[in-house]
């Protein structure tokens, strides 16, 4: 079985051999004097030393020159390539001090530059910072910037089993043990508490002190990972996080960047080394890939570690039940009656009172909206629901009605506005069947049945094809065996997973669809884990690979739904609103069907793996009354 505690250190910058201080001095004077600087001969040199061969450069240096050669290279250099130059010929404990001046002198604080760097430091670096930044800067005193470490106690009643966490606990047995021992404390605390250490510090705290404890609870498991993240949010979107990207780049260079590669090609399905090269040019991209050393894109499998973590990260995930949380609850003092009367008045005479109309309808549960829709009928005799049609329009219409159907009514509606008219929404389509309860498809079934009078797997057939139709059909059966894993029988289906990989890729296909489709999701998160174990690849990395197209979409959607549901929707929350134009039927049916399940998983996913709140992204990316109503069932800033 994997072991995870083992990380070999693994950079990929070394000491160079036959080594001459003097003969690079030389080097680096003649690539800087006279016109312009032979900017690939500096880069050459310094990214093919390690940083102790730097320091006797730099005195080499002054040694034969009578110059500083930071000081002429911050002259010559410029922009991006200058600062990631000079970092690399600070120490480490000089370029840490200097990170977290930088990142608290002026306005605003950089707090993830800050919690980045105290997360992820073992003590003997954190020391020699302390005195790098005394020596260097000995106006500030810097131990009011670092946390204080104490005492013991126990994990569980800090967290979970309290109201009001207790942070100092939490500080003092993160801040205070080792980690192969924390390792085995949080594994105890699963146990315990039927949830990862990372969901309940989202649960129970917030703010800079949640991303802090976040961030050392992350390190704690693996720092390549926390590192590989880190480096993928400073380049996907718009803009590069340059300073997040050199600090990186270069404070790993030497400990572990083998492994941050590899724990970036298990996470994102794309090797660190291309991502460099897709987001950044010139003599600045140069650096950073000589730094990065390699494309790991040319490689299938994993190295052993990866291989290990990903098998640990299902064995995670099948061990910790997730505490949903709903955004939208019951309205306390609920009176339906006067919510009739209210929104009839909102809507009568001439224009429409949008505000009460939201304040109404986005603070009720669905239970409540629909006593609400039988008041309307019975006190006033008309159909609450078409009067909402009459006088709204647009998203507003749209969002407001899917939220006074019933989840049932919505869910039949939001299949079929997916396959009528001329193209078909093969995402809605998948992303209801995959991540759907039984109860929930034989509900939504039959609303589906009553509303447009067929069969929603007749619907799906004459709308779909192949594997893909078949999928579908399987899933909307609503026939997934329910209950805990059956050990033996996830070894059998891991090897016959396994084993459909060297198969044509129809009879692969039928073999994922007969298992994917039909097991319950506690019982495929073992299969999964086994199949690691199987095969030293990650189920999600095959399907990327070797499928394509609405069945590679349909499987990968079941995936990372059994994977970590919250997740997936935030995904797809960030899709539908990123780049140009926004996919307002997913984003409004993605809130309107989870805000009364886990909408707040969902927002704290989307924090964790975007670094912007949903909030934020709601705010930038809709207006008027529709932002309004998405912000009410958004429920919270974060």
């Amino acid at each position: 079985q994997c072991n995870l505690g083992k990380w070999h250190i693994q950079g990929t910058i070394t000491d160079a051999p036959d080594f001459n201080p003097s003969a690079d001095a030389e080097t680096l004077y003649n690539a800087m004097k006279g016109i312009g600087s032979d900017k690939e001969a500096i880069l050459d040199l310094v990214t093919s030393r390690s940083n102790a061969q730097r320091q006797e450069i730099i005195a080499a240096y002054k040694c034969s020159f009578g110059k500083d050669l930071i000081d002429d290279l911050k002259y010559e250099l410029t922009g991006k390539f200058e600062r990631l130059i000079v970092s690399l010929m600070r120490t480490p404990p000089y370029h840490d001090a200097k990170e977290i001046h930088d990142a608290v002198k002026g306005a605003g604080t950089n707090e993830k530059c800050l919690i980045e760097i105290l997360a992820s430091r073992n003590s003997k670096q954190m020391h020699d910072m302390v005195a790098a930044y005394k020596d260097g800067y000995h106006h500030r005193h810097f131990g009011s910037l670092c946390f204080c470490f104490f005492g013991d106690c126990d994990l569980y009643a800090a967290g979970e089993e309290q109201w009001g966490t207790d942070e100092a606990k939490f500080i003092m047995i993160l801040g205070n043990r080792s980690v192969t021992h924390l390792r085995m404390v949080f594994d105890a605390y699963e146990k315990i508490a039927e949830m990862s250490i990372e969901d309940s510090i989202k649960n129970e705290l917030s703010g800079d002190f949640e991303r802090l404890m976040l961030a050392v609870a992350q390190c704690i498991r693996s720092v390549p990972m926390f590192f590989a993240k880190r480096l993928y949010k400073s380049m996907k979107g718009l803009g590069t996080a340059d300073n997040t990207l050199i600090r990186i780049m270069i404070s790993r260079s030497e400990t572990d960047m083998l492994d941050i590669r590899e724990c970036f090609r298990l996470q994102y399905e794309k090797s660190l080394y291309n991502m460099i090269v897709d987001d950044t040019s010139g003599d600045y991209k140069r650096t950073l890939l000589n730094l990065c050393g390699g494309d790991d894109d040319l490689a299938g499998e994993f190295f052993p570690e990866a291989a290990q973590m990903a098998y640990k990260m299902w064995e995670l995930s099948a061990m910790t039940k997730v505490q949903l949380r709903p955004t939208v609850r019951p309205a306390p003092n609920f009176d339906p009656a006067a919510d009739a009367q209210a929104l009839r008045k909102a809507m009568k005479g001439f224009g429409t009172d949008e505000d009460a109309i939201i304040d109404i309808v986005a603070r009720r549960s669905n239970a409540q909206r629909q006593e609400i829709r039988q008041s309307f009928k019975s006190l006033l005799g008309r159909d609450l629901i078409k009067d909402l049609k009459s006088e709204l329009s647009k998203n507003l219409e749209r969002l407001i009605i899917g939220l006074m159907l019933t989840p049932a009514e919505f869910d039949a509606k939001m299949m079929q506005k997916a396959m009528e008219g001329a193209g078909t929404d093969e995402h809605a389509l998948i992303e209801i069947l995959a991540t759907r309860s039984n109860e929930q498809i034989h509900a939504m079934n039959a609303a589906y049945r009553n509303a447009y009078k067929k069969s929603l797997e007749e619907a799906i057939q004459s709308d779909t094809s192949g594997h893909f139709c078949r999928i579908l059909v399987s899933l909307v059966q609503g026939a997934r065996e329910e209950g805990p894993a059956d050990l033996e029988r996830a070894d059998a289906d891991a090897q016959e997973l396994a084993n459909a990989c060297n198969a044509d890729s129809d009879d692969m296909e039928m073999k994922f669809m007969s298992i994917l489709c039909t097991r319950s999701f506690s019982h495929l998160r073992k299969v999964f884990q086994e199949f690691v174990r199987y095969t030293n690849k990650d189920i999600e990395q095959i399907i990327k690979k070797e499928m394509s197209g609405d069945v590679k979409n349909a499987f990968y959607a079941i995936v990372r739904s059994v994977k970590n549901q919250p997740s997936y929707f935030a995904d797809r929350l960030y899709k539908a609103m990123k780049g140009l134009g926004t996919d307002d039927r997913a984003l409004i049916r993605i809130m309107v069907s989870r805000c009364e399940i886990d909408l707040f998983n969902i927002r704290k996913e989307f924090k964790e793996t975007h670094d912007v709140s949903l909030h934020e992204f709601i705010q930038g990316d809709t207006s008027g009354d529709y932002r309004k109503t998405l912000l009410v069932l958004c429920g919270g800033e974060d």
